[in-house]
């Protein structure tokens, strides 16, 4: 399979702050998260996860990793690239759709794990051009946790010392065949694996399901663009400040740096995720 491509993956933001809409009801075929957790094994004993700091002045470089700015603390780079030495690293992982350049080897290795739509055609995140992954039953979010959590032990094998799994929300772009549920059950069994590795573990985006976010086992948030959605706060509220932020607007940026500031790891970015000397490379800190 090709390695995750050093290319820009802005996501989605969710616009539903939490608590707004509760995630323990009954969603989908019959399935709810109160299901989703009670059946879950428990964790074996793992190695020591190390949170992030607080105050973190972070770094968003997974448009490909560059050296990283005087005072950086915390940068967050893609499974392909190596960490940033003496640096809090945070390894992003696309687990919940497939990168358009590996949809060929999915197609052909698990089929069946692709989500289908009208006459058994990929359902594609168009705004991307990724096809979205089927975590719709129990099998198939084992078989996905089995390919996505060999690439999460290759991140701490490569020193890193967190995962964000991106595309949770993935359920939202699915018509209907995917759920809130199914997608928090297949982000526990990641969260699983990541633990037994040693990894924090972020939650990307996805504000609704901050209120089951110790069920799942998130430990820190990274949260897109949350100034500009007014979000900030509940992210903050919920994981006791430990949240990456990223901004790709100058009214996000400067609402997230008034109100947050002093207290979460707050970045301005390009849209593009440029590297250093590239013409729209971007990067700011409140």
């Amino acid at each position: 399979m090709s390695k995750h491509s050093a290319v820009p993956f802005l996501r989605r933001r969710s616009t539903v702050v939490a608590g707004a809409v509760g995630v323990a009801a009954a969603l989908g075929t019959g399935l709810t998260l109160s299901d989703v957790f009670a059946d879950t094994p428990a964790a074996k004993a793992a190695p020591k996860v190390v949170l992030p700091a607080a105050d973190a002045t972070f770094d968003y470089q997974i448009g490909g990793p560059y050296t990283p700015a005087k005072g950086v603390t915390a940068v967050s780079r893609d499974r392909s690239a190596k960490p940033a030495k003496g640096l809090y690293n945070v390894c992003y992982v696309n687990a919940f759709q497939a990168q358009p350049e590996s949809l060929s080897w999915w197609t052909k290795n698990h089929p069946d794990l692709v989500l289908r739509g009208k006459g058994m055609r990929p359902v594609i995140d168009e705004d991307w051009d990724e096809a979205l992954l089927d975590t719709s039953t129990a099998d198939k979010r084992s078989r996905l946790a089995a390919v996505v959590g060999a690439w999460i032990d290759g991140c701490a094998k490569s020193g890193f010392q967190a995962v964000e799994p991106d595309n949770l929300d993935s359920y939202e772009r699915s018509g209907g065949r995917l759920t809130k549920a199914d997608n928090a059950a297949f982000a526990k069994l990641l969260a699983g694996r990541a633990h037994a590795a040693g990894l924090a573990v972020g939650q990307k985006n996805t504000a609704d399901m901050l209120s089951d976010r110790t069920k799942i086992g998130f430990d820190f948030a990274v949260a897109e663009e949350c100034g500009q959605y007014n979000e900030c706060g509940a992210y903050a509220q919920a994981y006791a400040d430990r949240v990456f932020v990223i901004e790709y607007k100058d009214s996000g940026f400067d609402r997230a740096c008034a109100d947050f500031g002093p207290k979460l790891g707050i970045v301005r970015r390009d849209l593009d995720v440029s590297v250093r000397g590239s013409a729209n490379y971007t990067f700011r800190t409140c």
